[in-house]
């Protein structure tokens, strides 16, 4: 049995028990970027720690399709992670189709899968068809297209969306650019794959330095193995943002109250949202462009616990991802009685009073996590399809209903028989 299609989070009464110390998955960003650089490597490389949630197994699964040699261990240390062995063949992609029956490459809503793989294929000898879920579907990738068309390889699209059919005609001495304004994974995809392609690639769309994901990208090129080995995943930054939020509101107003820590918290500058825990405190504006990634969602549902108004600025990327989040954020703080102003890509929130609600998580795991962390402290939260987070952390509800101090010892229900869900109950995908 896994996670019904509701369910009901109560809140936490009361000082935690005991310190609490989470350990998080890998970090998707890193894990998927490794995949793609291991394949278009030359030998065996394993990924420690590496995420296996519904991206993740995409990107690998798409890989197997392409012809790879890909092996799936467990991790002794996460259960949401695995130990991903890939061999790879020198920057040659084994497999390819025809114009006539291209091979299938589904993506689910796995925006850098999607990405990713586009940029990659034109590196094989045949020709390939990209389609995802129809959420995918409306996702951008013009850019990335179009940078691929300018150094001369073909692809094919009604509206430069996916589905999309591209024809690999291998490597080739190219110049090319792409704008990161869209979507900094467009740069990236290009960045993964330009040693083996040839490729010379500039990015433009603004100063680097404020493209943190671009930067992650080439920080990872420049110091994973190319000829095969080990490479260690850090945890996910973006992910363990719930847990030091689920800190910071339950230890609101003790005085010396608990904290919940993140077991390996990443040091190493690659993840934006490494800076979490410093956006904690009192801020009077925080923006996605200079300060904070995907973690800024987390920001946003903490605002109306806060003391005073605060402006979250530069959204614009959180409107094209899994949902449009911009109003999604807007419309469940609403429904939750919080003051929220939408004004172009800023929204401002306001400390507010909040109650109970059914939430729309819209089928995006980010929603799904923000939203059970306001459930913390506030009765009646319910949210609807909560096996979503299975995109990036599928034992996340699992993790928070465990007792200190490996979890926050939450109780979570079903709403019709007022179960209370344990164990496998929790998996958004149990294996």
């Amino acid at each position: 049995m896994s996670l019904p299609s509701l369910i009901e989070i109560q809140p936490v009464a009361g000082p935690l028990s005991a310190p609490v110390t989470v350990t998080v998955p890998g970090s998707k960003s890193l894990t998927n970027r490794a995949l793609v650089l291991a394949a278009l490597g030359d030998g065996v490389m394993t990924l420690r720690g590496a995420l296996w949630s519904e991206d993740t197994q995409v990107m690998a699964d798409c890989l197997s399709r392409l012809g790879f040699e890909v092996a799936v261990g467990h991790d002794p240390e996460e259960a949401a992670n695995r130990s991903i062995t890939v061999r790879g063949l020198g920057g040659r992609i084994p497999g390819g189709g025809s114009a006539e029956a291209p091979l299938e490459l589904h993506v689910g809503n796995a925006g850098t899968a999607a990405r990713f793989l586009a940029a990659m294929v034109c590196l094989g000898q045949g020709v390939y068809r990209l389609s995802g879920v129809p959420r995918m579907h409306e996702r951008p990738q013009a850019e990335l297209f179009g940078a691929l068309r300018a150094m001369g390889y073909r692809i094919e699209s009604s509206n430069d969306r996916l589905p999309a059919t591209i024809y690999g005609t291998g490597p080739r001495s190219a110049r090319g650019w792409v704008s990161a304004d869209a979507s900094s994974q467009f740069a990236s995809a290009l960045l993964l794959s330009a040693r083996a392609g040839g490729w010379d690639i500039e990015v433009q769309g603004g100063n680097e330095e404020e493209l943190p994901y671009v930067q992650m990208t080439r920080r990872l090129v420049e110091v994973f193995p190319p000829n095969g080995g080990e490479f260690d995943i850090e945890a996910d930054a973006s992910s363990g943002s719930y847990f030091w939020a689920a800190g910071h509101l339950l230890s609101a107003g003790a005085a010396s109250g608990p904290v919940v820590q993140v077991r390996r918290w990443p040091s190493t500058g690659w993840q934006v949202d490494e800076a979490f825990p410093r956006y904690l405190g009192p801020r009077a504006q925080i923006s996605r462009q200079t300060d904070l990634g995907d973690s800024i969602m987390t920001a946003i549902v903490l605002a109306p616990f806060g003391r005073a108004p605060c402006r979250f600025t530069d959204l614009g990327r959180l409107r094209v991802q899994e949902c449009e989040r911009v109003e999604a954020l807007r419309t469940e703080l609403t429904r939750c009685g919080a003051r929220v102003e939408e004004s172009g890509d800023t929204l401002t929130v306001w400390p507010s009073p909040l109650r109970g609600a059914e939430i729309e998580t819209y089928g995006d795991h980010r929603m799904a996590m923000c939203f059970a962390v306001v459930a913390l402290k506030v009765p009646g939260i319910r949210l609807k399809d909560p096996g979503c987070v299975r995109k990036t952390f599928p034992n996340f509800f699992a993790k928070l209903a465990l007792p200190a101090p490996a979890g926050v010892g939450v109780r979570i229900l079903q709403p019709g028989s007022r179960e209370v869900l344990s164990g496998a109950q929790l998996l958004a995908d149990p294996t």
